[in-house]
């Protein structure tokens, strides 16, 4: 079995094609996700540009998800692979993410939960993007809240793609819209809506571990943000489905979400003093955060905000 701290780069298996024909590297962490991943590793293999490898970490199921996937392995033993932690246990998606990207070849490394799917066109727009801007190391674009999955009339009237209220189709420089992000006055990207540059992900020493769900990707996008110029599509080539069970509706419906906005506010603000590029953020991150630990008044603010 495969250790989830070593963070080493591998070598790729016997039969596998040379690094130089892997241009994209997707990690997909994997948890009881026997309902979904079937079609979402469909729709990686569907992608219209081929040179991609997928890198699926089982993050300990015990629901059938992990026959799925290795059924896709072996139908493609070149471009998919499996993996699970050294004691098969489950470490969180930054961790299975973080030992995905230990594994990646590709120049461009790409996420997609299992619960998600793209559009065929994904993952050449995204390319083509930051082809066109050689200076940006992140790109994102819209993505459709999906709730119309299930098949049901009100539900299918349900799906949206939020307006990412940032400008498209032009380098915006570090820190980007991390800013509107932290206020939320513009969606954070969905992680199914992201292409990064390998070197820099691994340069920022990719996810934190520590954030083992909810803010698991918005912590590594601040730390990209920070360092590298971004760039945004206005092509909408993602789906993140909308269900009870999801990382986010599990926090909601547990209490947890406020809790947890507190934790990755506290650790952004940590993380950003004394950044070169992070002296405009320090006062939002310290306005949010005490926001954030007192939601009455936040509550009030937004409320006043509303009638003005």
């Amino acid at each position: 079995m495969l250790d989830q701290q070593d963070t080493a780069a591998r070598p790729a298996p016997a039969g596998e094609p040379p690094a130089a024909q892997v241009r994209i590297s997707v990690l997909m962490p994997m948890l009881n996700a026997v309902r979904f991943v079937d079609e979402a590793i469909a729709s990686v293999v569907a992608q219209s540009d081929p040179r991609w490898e997928l890198i699926v970490v089982d993050d300990g199921s015990a629901d059938g998800s992990r026959a799925i996937a290795e059924r896709w392995a072996r139908a493609e033993p070149a471009r998919i692979r499996v993996l699970q932690h050294t004691d098969g246990g489950t470490h969180g998606s930054s961790a299975s993410r973080n030992l995905a990207l230990s594994y990646a070849r590709g120049a461009y490394v790409a996420l997609l939960d299992a619960d998600d799917v793209w559009q065929p066109d994904h993952l050449a727009r995204l390319i083509s993007l930051l082809q066109r801007f050689p200076d940006a190391g992140f790109a994102y674009g819209p993505t459709e809240d999906w709730h119309g999955w299930t098949g049901h009339p009100a539900d299918l009237a349900r799906d949206r793609v939020p307006e990412l209220r940032v400008p498209h189709g032009r380098l915006l420089p570090p820190p980007g819209p991390l800013a509107e992000f932290i206020r939320r006055e513009a969606p954070s990207p969905c992680t199914c809506s992201v292409l990064m540059r390998r070197e820099l992900v691994q340069a920022v020493g990719g996810f934190e571990a520590e954030f083992p769900g909810m803010y698991d990707d918005q912590v590594l996008y601040a730390k990209l943000l920070l360092r590298t110029p971004c760039v945004v599509s206005s092509a909408c080539t993602s789906r993140y489905r909308r269900h009870a069970d999801s990382c986010y509706s599990t926090a909601k419906r547990t209490g947890r979400a406020d809790a947890e906005r507190v934790r990755f506010l506290a650790w952004l603000e940590r993380y950003a003093a004394g950044h070169a590029r992070a002296e405009a953020l320090e006062a939002t991150v310290a306005r949010e955060l005490r926001l954030a630990r007192h939601p009455r008044l936040a509550k009030l603010i937004r409320a006043l905000r509303r009638r003005a």
